[in-house]
């Protein structure tokens, strides 16, 4: 008999957990699966990628509901009275990724249905409301749940959350340094935290790199290029900004595109109008292949502040481009500070230097190219850790 799983995930919009769900999917063996997956906002750019034996359920109640025109919601009442609770709350200041989600499930989550079938084995991939769906609304004999970044809880939120982790059977991480925070965390439930990577397959991503891409890229001066939801606190778009004002401002020319869609994008919009970067940085927006335009840049630039993995930088390092990064805990794990990469500051005048310092160097530019030909690919053997995960 084929086990039957459960996975689910906010969306499958661009982003470092969503490709790897999306490669995990594409290497499971469906002669011992029947696999469902549940989203909580369809028509992400990844869904196109899915294998043809992953089921997508219909989309929930409530996300059927935000679908409709104003006057229509009007009709349904409840889901009304709760998005009205939740727009209210979220309207604080300062909240951080936790405290909307524990305002989303206390007041929209209330509302969101029990799913229908009984499972095998239920997989929440996310932290958060993926995570709320599974222990909260899922029959399953196992439940699984992951931490995709090096997640922050304190107070209230470790206080709330801990009665969905103390309910999985087991809790997968995508990093060790993302392992070990969470331990500090929840040291309670240690025994159930496991070690599995994000999974990239480089043999997908050196093929979809060599497409046409959907935009023209102007190679006419050094190509800048980062890749990542658009956001300030972990993705540090704000520090990417201020480095492209600092390399503008020595007169240094370079076009710095950003792939990707997110909450962020107003404001950098207006930095970008406010310090005459129209000409030098550049919104591409969110693509279903990144890699033919990563492809064409000579530098990759990874300003987050934190990442569970980096799952960007390892595809960076798939197609040998020079990696500049900020110095989070876990770029550790992929870069060799001046041999496959350069780790700098937070400061954005010392990743500017950074970049020169590099673009200038061609030796050490190529040394660097050399050495990341010569790494490994890729990590899909990986899969065989989320085999144990399920046996365990």
């Amino acid at each position: 008999m084929k086990k039957r799983i459960l996975f689910t995930i906010d969306s499958l919009h661009i982003g470092g957990a969503e490709k790897s769900l999306v490669t995990l999917l594409n290497l499971l063996d469906y002669n011992r699966f029947d696999v469902d997956l549940q989203l909580f906002s369809h028509g992400g750019t990844f869904e196109q990628f899915l294998p043809k034996e992953v089921h997508i359920l219909e989309p929930l109640d409530y996300t059927k509901f935000l679908s409709k025109n104003i006057f229509k919601q009007l009709f349904s009442l409840k889901y009304f009275i709760s998005r009205i609770k939740y727009s209210l709350l979220i309207h604080q200041k300062n909240l951080s990724h936790a405290d909307r989600a524990r305002f989303y499930w206390k007041t929209i989550g209330k509302q969101i249905h029990k799913a229908k079938k009984k499972y095998d084995i239920a997989v929440g991939y996310g932290q958060c409301i993926p995570t709320f769906y599974i222990i909260d609304k899922v029959q399953a004999g196992k439940k699984y749940v992951w931490v995709n970044c090096e997640f922050n809880l304190e107070g209230i939120n470790k206080d709330y959350q801990k009665r969905f982790y103390s309910k999985a059977d087991k809790i997968a991480i995508v990093s060790e340094k993302a392992l070990e925070k969470f331990k500090a965390i929840y040291p309670e439930y240690g025994e159930k935290m496991k070690l599995v990577l994000d999974m990239y397959n480089s043999k997908l991503i050196q093929d979809m790199s060599q497409l046409n891409s959907e935009k023209e890229i102007d190679k006419s001066v050094p190509v800048l290029m980062t890749t990542g939801r658009l956001n300030k606190p972990q993705k540090g778009y704000d520090i990417a900004l201020e480095t492209a004002n600092c390399l503008k401002e020595k007169g240094i020319k370079f076009h710095w595109y950003a792939i990707g869609e997110g909450p962020y994008r107003s404001e950098m919009e207006q930095y970008i109008k406010e310090h005459g970067l129209e000409e030098y940085f550049i919104l591409l927006g969110a693509t279903p292949n990144p890699y033919s335009y990563m492809r064409q840049c000579d530098v990759y630039i990874q300003t987050s502040k934190e990442e569970g993995f980096g799952l960007t930088i390892a595809e960076a390092k798939t197609l040998n481009l020079p990696i500049i990064c900020t110095p989070f805990k876990t770029c550790y794990m992929q870069i060799n500070d001046g041999v496959n990469g350069l780790i700098t500051t937070f400061n954005p005048c010392d990743i500017a230097n950074t970049i020169e310092s590099l673009l200038k160097d061609k030796n050490l530019y190529f040394k660097i190219k050399d050495n990341l030909s010569k790494e490994k690919k890729g990590n899909t053997e990986e899969i065989k850790n989320f085999y144990k995960l399920l046996e365990s």
